[in-house]
C-alpha cells in the first residue's frame, strides 16, 4: 500500500474525524454547546425577519405568507428616505454616538496609563475597583441617580441655589441632555473599559524601558515612544469594534432620559423603531428602519477597518 493511502486511512473519513475530534475533547464541546445555541436561537434565527422591510406584513399571515410590498419590494426603503422625522433622528443618532465616541473612548486609555505608573498597589486596586463598580449598575439606576441630583430640588440644583444662582432644567432642558447623557456613560463605563488596555500593557516588554532609561528617556518619553506604539493595535482595534456601534445606543437610558423637553434631541432610531414598530404596530416600516440602521453600522466598520489597515497595518481582517 503506497504512502498516501496509508496517510488516507490512518485519517479516515471527514466524519470519523470528527467523530474522533469530538470523542477526544468532548468537554471542551460541551462547554461550546449552550452559547452556541444561544447564538444560533437568538442571533442568526431570528435574521430571516429582515424580509418584514419588503413585505406587508399581514400578522394572520406570518413573515413568509405576507405579500411583497408595492414598488418592487422597496415601498418601505422610500418611505424611510423621504421621512423628514427619520433623518432627524438620524442625525440625533449620528451625533450622540460621535459625540459619546470622542468622550468615552480615549477615557479608559487614558485611566490606563495612569494606573500603569502607580507604584502603590494597594492604591492602584483601590481606584480600580472603584472605577468598575458603576459599570453593574443597570440603566435604570442611573436614571435614578441622575433625577436625584439633577432634578429641580436635587442637590446640583440645591448648591446652585444656595450659592444666589437660578435653578437650572437640567432633565428638561434639550441643550443638557446630551451632557448628562454622555457624562453618566463615562462615569459608568470608564473603568471597566480601562480593563483590556490594562491587561495591553501588562504584556509589554520591560527591557525596552531599561533600555530607554539606559538612554536617558523620561516617563513622558517612554510613553510616547513604547507603551503608545506598544498598546497601539489594541487601541485600533477597539476603535473598530465601536465604529460598529455607531449606531446603537441605549435604549433604557435613552427612553428613560426622554421627556417633552428634550425630545428633539433625546429621540434616535432605537426609540424611534420602538414607537412606531411597538406602539403604532407598523412592524413593516421598524424593520426597514432598522435594516437601515445596521447598513450604516457595516459602512463604518468597513471604512474604518479599511482607514486603519493602510494607517496601521492593524485591522479585523
Amino acid at each position: 500500500m503506497s504512502t498516501v493511502k496509508k496517510a488516507a486511512v490512518k485519517r479516515g473519513s471527514l466524519g470519523e474525524r470528527i467523530v474522533r475530534a469530538i470523542r477526544r475533547d468532548k468537554w471542551l464541546f460541551l462547554i461550546m454547546l449552550l452559547p452556541t445555541a444561544y447564538y444560533l436561537l437568538f442571533c442568526y434565527y431570528p435574521m430571516y425577519g429582515v424580509v418584514l422591510a419588503f413585505k406587508n406584513f399581514k400578522p394572520k399571515l406570518g413573515i413568509i405568507g405576507s405579500p411583497w410590498a408595492s414598488q418592487n419590494g422597496m415601498k418601505y426603503i422610500n418611505m424611510i428616505i423621504r421621512d423628514q422625522y427619520f433623518w432627524r433622528v438620524f442625525f440625533n443618532t449620528i451625533i450622540l454616538n460621535l459625540l459619546n465616541l470622542a468622550i468615552t473612548f480615549p477615557a479608559p486609555i487614558i485611566l490606563a496609563l495612569l494606573l500603569n505608573e502607580v507604584g502603590s498597589k494597594w492604591y492602584k486596586k483601590s481606584v480600580q475597583t472603584i472605577t468598575y463598580l458603576p459599570h453593574f449598575l443597570s440603566a435604570v439606576v442611573i436614571v435614578g441617580m441622575l433625577n436625584d441630583l439633577f432634578n429641580s430640588t436635587g442637590l446640583v440644583n440645591t448648591l446652585i441655589t444656595s450659592m444666589g444662582g437660578d435653578k437650572i432644567p437640567f432633565l428638561t432642558s434639550a441643550k443638557w441632555f446630551r451632557p448628562l447623557y454622555i457624562g453618566s456613560n463615562l462615569w459608568q463605563g470608564v473603568g471597566w473599559d480601562s480593563i483590556i488596555f490594562l491587561a495591553a500593557l501588562s504584556s509589554l516588554d520591560m527591557e525596552l524601558y531599561e533600555a530607554a532609561r539606559i538612554d536617558g528617556a523620561g516617563r513622558w518619553k517612554q510613553t510616547l515612544h513604547i507603551t503608545l506604539p506598544g498598546i497601539l493595535p489594541t487601541i485600533v482595534i477597539m476603535l473598530i469594534l465601536a465604529m460598529g456601534r455607531i449606531m446603537s445606543v441605549s435604549f433604557q437610558k435613552i427612553w428613560l432620559m426622554m421627556n417633552g423637553g428634550n425630545q428633539q434631541v433625546a429621540d434616535v432610531i432605537s426609540t424611534y423603531v420602538y414607537q412606531r414598530g411597538i406602539i403604532n404596530s407598523d412592524f413593516s416600516y421598524a424593520t426597514g428602519v432598522n435594516l437601515f440602521q445596521s447598513l450604516v453600522s457595516l459602512f463604518f466598520v468597513l471604512i474604518t477597518n479599511a482607514i486603519s489597515k493602510r494607517a496601521t497595518e492593524t485591522s479585523l481582517w
